[in-house]
């Protein structure tokens, strides 16, 4: 190898670019206290169930939103549709195995959000943002206009065999359906992370950063989209497959633009474009919900909206940019103390 070529290869943001996959001592942090969990609260399994799909559903949106760059308010249609998908075929297609309803649901998700990305993607902006509301409004009301078929407001119950023939979804005690939804988030985000990671996942970060200059370089913008919002979709029809297998429901509410909007607030409270954002977002926001509720049944929103506000102010990368702040400011001083000491 040449020393020019060389010399390129030590370049600071080439070893970064070349050690971006690598996992760092800290990462399996999260599943080992999620783990924990299991074992230390299993009166809240429950509402760790929730907090799990969660993660998963503002997973799926980071990828368009925190990566891509796609700006959107209707992503809980892709939610509804993965829901729908599993709950349909469990009901009226005589086929209840929840593992492969999974993939069902993912498949769903990732046709609609391929046909509705070719077409809204080629807006932007508020065109975009308003595009994709009404989308999910479209679906929200189809499934009220066929309430025969889907349930509408009422929903459907539904039910589903063991997971692997052994393991059943008790109504009463969420032990399974806490460690399904943990072991499929971490299937999923195994995934996201080798796409994040890959030269796919780099050129979507450029289009977020600059989206003029790199069709200068050669890559198809639109379509890099298209296929980041396909496998957004596909996550996002997982996750709400995963949401009415452990609920044994399923109703039009899972196409609300209130879930669309809660989960857009969880990646504002963390801080999108990080892959555990999602977790520290979901985690902030839902354990808000639950004791400020109990605090204040009325009122609990005014507490969590004063806290956006003072994320939104001080905050502009969310807790984990304040956490990285912090971090280098740290840092920092060690090395300028190790440097006065020597």
């Amino acid at each position: 190898m040449s020393a020019p070529a060389d010399r390129l290869l030590q370049h600071p943001a080439a070893l970064a670019l070349q050690r971006r996959h690598y996992v760092r001592l800290w990462e399996p942090l999260p599943w080992i206290l999620a783990l924990a969990a299991y074992f230390l609260f299993p009166n809240y399994l429950g509402f760790g169930t929730e907090v799990l799909v969660m993660v998963l559903f503002a997973l799926s949106l980071d990828l368009a939103l925190g990566y891509a760059g796609i700006i959107t308010l209707g992503h809980a249609a892709f939610f509804g549709i993965g829901a729908y998908a599993a709950g349909l075929i469990s009901l009226y297609g005589g086929w209840n195995e929840p593992i492969s309803l999974l993939g069902a649901a993912a498949i769903a998700g990732g046709i609609c959000g391929f046909l509705s990305g070719w077409v809204l993607l080629r807006t932007h902006g508020l065109t975009l943002l308003m595009l994709t509301l009404s989308f999910a409004a479209l679906l929200e009301e189809l499934c009220n206009q066929f309430i025969e078929f889907t349930g509408g407001f009422d929903g459907k119950n539904l039910t589903f065999t063991p997971v692997l023939g052994k393991f059943e979804f008790n109504p009463l005690y969420s032990n399974t359906q806490y460690l399904y939804t943990l072991a499929i988030l971490f299937l999923v985000f195994v995934a996201m992370r080798c796409i994040v990671y890959s030269p796919f996942g780099q050129s979507l970060t450029g289009i977020r950063e600059n989206i003029l200059r790199m069709p200068a370089v050669g890559t198809p913008v639109r379509w890099r989209l298209v296929i980041a919002y396909s496998f957004s979709a596909a996550i996002a029809g997982i996750a709400g497959a995963l949401q009415a297998q452990t609920q044994l429901f399923v109703n039009q509410t899972f196409f609300s633009l209130d879930r669309s909007a809660k989960v857009i607030i969880i990646l504002i409270l963390a801080g999108y474009g990080r892959l555990y954002g999602a977790f520290i977002g979901a985690i902030a926001y839902l354990a808000l919900e639950h004791f400020l509720s109990k605090i204040y049944p009325t009122q609990w929103q005014l507490g969590l909206g004063l806290l956006l506000v003072v994320i939104a102010l001080f905050a502009r990368n969310g807790m984990l940019g304040i956490g990285e702040r912090l971090w280098q400011r740290v840092g920092w001083r060690f090395r300028r103390g190790g440097k006065r000491a020597a």
